[in-house]
């Protein structure tokens, strides 16, 4: 039912300045999102602008303009450097408990009334096996465990009876953005403008 989440900017209500998102869900979505979630980031400043005088936490505002370019690229439906376009399983992941036995101080598997290793709570652990739309949920939960657990954990097992499915929409990895280490010339020159800013200021202090 989820179609698109618009986040927008920081700061545009009164009693808060935590950053907002917008949910658009439908029971009649268009064909061609079917299967789809489309995320929008109108944080940038294209989508806002400051307010001459603050109001509480409020310091942006957006125009009708700023509203009007959100609206076109949610009914555009289209991939831009603001607007991503997911399938719902890109989302998605089957949550697993791994088991670990308990050992005796002669390091040997302790077992249960059944004659199965009884599993040591302090050694269990959740992994969190990425959703995939081309294998079942058992071969691609199999797979993971084989490839990313058992190399380390050789005794380790886990209950497919017990999966759970979640999902988690980390907003902004999908809009982030790498920004380079400033040069270390730079960092060295504000430093030494610092230090010449406070020259004296802890003489003076102590004195």
């Amino acid at each position: 039912m989820l179609e698109c989440i618009v986040q927008l900017l920081n700061d545009i209500f009164y009693n808060t300045g935590i950053a907002t998102y917008v949910w658009f869900i439908s029971n009649v979505k268009d064909p061609k999102r079917k299967g789809k979630v489309q995320l929008i980031n109108s944080s940038s400043d294209l989508f806002f602008q400051k307010m001459r005088k603050s109001l509480g936490s409020k310091r942006n505002e957006l125009t009708n303009q700023h509203i009007e370019a959100i609206q076109e690229m949610y009914f555009a439906f289209e991939e831009n450097e603001y607007s991503k376009i997911f399938d719902n399983e890109d989302f998605g992941f089957y949550q697993i408990t791994v088991h670990q036995p308990e050992k005796d101080e002669n390091e040997k598997i302790v077992l249960d009334s059944k004659g199965k290793p009884k599993a040591d709570g302090s050694l269990k652990d959740i992994e969190n096996v990425p959703m995939c739309k081309n294998m079942a949920c058992l071969e691609l939960c199999d797979e993971y465990f084989k490839r990313e657990v058992l190399p380390f954990a050789p005794d380790a097992w886990y209950d497919k009876t017990k999966m759970k499915i979640s999902y988690e929409i980390a907003f902004n990895k999908y809009f982030y953005k790498y920004e380079g280490l400033r040069p270390l010339s730079e960092i060295a020159q504000d430093i030494l403008k610092l230090e010449q800013e406070t020259d004296g200021l802890l003489k003076e202090i102590i004195e």
